[in-house]
């Protein structure tokens, strides 16, 4: 996700679009006080000295999931959450930003909007270059031996290339039988002859549309949270294949992030597995545990993750506030 260090607060604290009032309006009073702390204390009242996240994760269960809900803790999530404008200025699509609406002919039908198709949910977006291609092929296989896990996440999925729906069904035997036809496709392709969806999500240069003899979307994957915010995009060229485990790996950071107001470290969840402790022993309890967003408070912190491990290092600044995955499970 990012890394929000002294040097960036300070910038949030100057910049007039992250001003109190801002937040305020969109995640209430407790927040503006958080924030205006921050501003007035040049950025350092409400978060840790100096902090870092990264993408968050969990395993995928098979029962489905209650709907995923931003958490209440007002330093965590909501204040997260803030930091990211909900639109650019120069028409491209960035992380935090609504996602452009469309209305969609897809292999299940058509559907007015999408928002609308995927309301109250996550939802991923997941292009590719053509039908009738070797890569294509086993992606779109790839995909829907994981859809049911996904669908345990309470997350949608549609796939969408340039190519004619036609085209997508008639496609879709030599996918299924490729994947020796152990397979379902539960999820919509949709159509996009007319590049409409490809250019307004950044996948195709409209400028070059005339100059291209196969003008193809990149191989993109968009992760969209309930409110239709961008949390996750990942570009591939169409050489190389998409690893389908990455992704729900990071459907399922996403949610816990959300959830939780935790962020997932690097490898997870196999991190931590081994670490130094204050007496000079080591523990074996903390893989798979998640920090702290930088954001929360130290009283929230206190409050609602009591447990809670904070890793040595030389600055001495705690930072790396380690939760074990058992105590988050327990977070109501």
């Amino acid at each position: 996700m990012m890394y929000l260090t002294t040097a960036a607060r300070t910038l949030l604290a100057r910049a007039p679009a992250r001003s109190a009032s801002s937040v305020a309006s969109r995640h209430g009073s407790l927040i503006s006080r958080s924030v205006s702390s921050a501003v007035a204390n040049g950025g350092s009242s409400s978060f840790p000295s100096s902090v870092s996240v990264a993408s968050n994760n969990h395993s995928a269960t098979t029962s489905l999931r209650s709907m995923s809900t931003m958490d209440k803790m007002e330093t965590g999530t909501p204040l997260y959450m803030s930091l990211y404008p909900e639109g650019s200025t120069d028409g491209g699509i960035r992380l935090g930003n609504i996602v452009p609406d469309f209305a969609m002919d897809t292999t299940h039908g058509s559907f007015d909007s999408f928002h609308e198709w995927k309301k109250g949910k996550w939802a991923i977006l997941f292009s590719h270059p053509a039908d009738f291609t070797p890569v294509c092929t086993t992606e779109i296989g790839r995909l829907a031996l994981k859809y049911d896990d996904l669908e345990a996440m309470d997350c949608k999925v549609a796939t969408l290339s340039v190519d004619p729906v036609k085209s997508h069904k008639d496609w879709l035997k030599d996918v299924v039988a490729h994947c020796e036809n152990e397979i379902d496709i539960k999820f919509p392709i949709i159509g996009d002859q007319d590049r409409s969806i490809s250019i307004a999500y950044g996948m195709i240069d409209p400028g070059n549309l005339d100059e291209q003899e196969l003008p193809l979307t990149i191989r993109a994957v968009f992760i969209i949270n309930p409110e239709n915010k961008l949390m996750l995009s990942l570009n591939y060229p169409a050489c190389v294949g998409r690893n389908m485990d990455e992704i729900v790996r990071c459907v399922e950071a996403l949610q816990l992030s959300y959830e939780k107001s935790i962020a997932t470290p690097a490898n997870w969840p196999n991190n931590h597995a081994d670490i130094p402790m204050p007496d000079g022993s080591r523990s074996t309890e903390f893989k798979g545990s998640v920090f702290l967003l930088p954001t929360v408070s130290e009283e929230e912190a206190k409050e609602h993750y009591p447990g809670y491990h904070s890793c040595s290092v030389p600055s001495n600044i705690n930072y790396l506030r380690l939760v074990k995955k058992d105590d988050v499970e327990k977070k109501a």
